[in-house]
């Protein structure tokens, strides 16, 4: 078992975790968030490999696994965890900062590990699970995003999100998006965070 980091309770201002299994939306959600919300979203830090398309900062800080245990070691992470890809994902204090004096309100999207320590270290952050409508619906909609995807990989993923729906309870909110109505999975979660300003 890894050694989590203590860190000492402190108060976050105005910070939300948004979070769900591959395929739910939960980017979408956060993307729609911006129509109705003045929002900074927290940055993860992990050591998987950059994909095309992407960029430092965009959608993560990426850094190699020797950096990241270092910043484990020196007590830099506010949470992290390893994924079922066997990459490291977390967020570092200074992040956390970052946001939290932005003057926005900050959406941290993590997994459920990530929600398990968080909630532990800040628990008064409330947490937002976005839910698809069956796993049924879960597997087209990651069919549909990987075409080529092999059936291994959909049954790892099948697995990790059977896994994930039984932490469901860790949630202060469940919402659930429902096919073609994005925009009302978008509403109810500014309902929540106007709620709880």
């Amino acid at each position: 078992m890894k050694k989590k980091p203590q860190v000492k309770n402190k108060k976050m201002s105005a910070l939300f975790i948004i979070s769900g299994p591959s395929g739910v939306g939960e980017d979408s959600v956060i993307e729609g968030l911006k129509k109705y919300l003045e929002i900074e979203r927290i940055i993860t830090t992990t050591t998987r490999p950059m994909r095309p398309r992407e960029s430092q900062g965009k959608p993560y800080y990426f850094i190699g696994q020797k950096e990241f245990e270092n910043k484990i070691k020196h007590d830099e992470m506010a949470e992290y965890a390893q994924e079922y890809n066997n990459n490291f994902y977390g967020v570092t204090k200074d992040e956390l900062k970052r946001v939290a004096n932005s003057g926005k309100t900050g959406i941290w999207k993590i997994e459920y590990k990530g929600v398990i320590t968080a909630k532990k270290k800040f628990p008064e952050i409330k947490s937002i699970y976005i839910a698809a409508p069956s796993l049924e619906t879960l597997k087209k909609r990651i069919l549909h995003r990987s075409p080529n995807a092999t059936s291994k990989y959909l049954k790892e993923r099948i697995a990790y999100t059977k896994e994930w729906m039984k932490h469901e309870n860790i949630y202060d909110y469940k919402v659930i998006n429902e096919e073609g109505k994005l925009n009302k999975t978008i509403l109810s979660v500014v309902k929540i965070i106007q709620k709880n300003l």
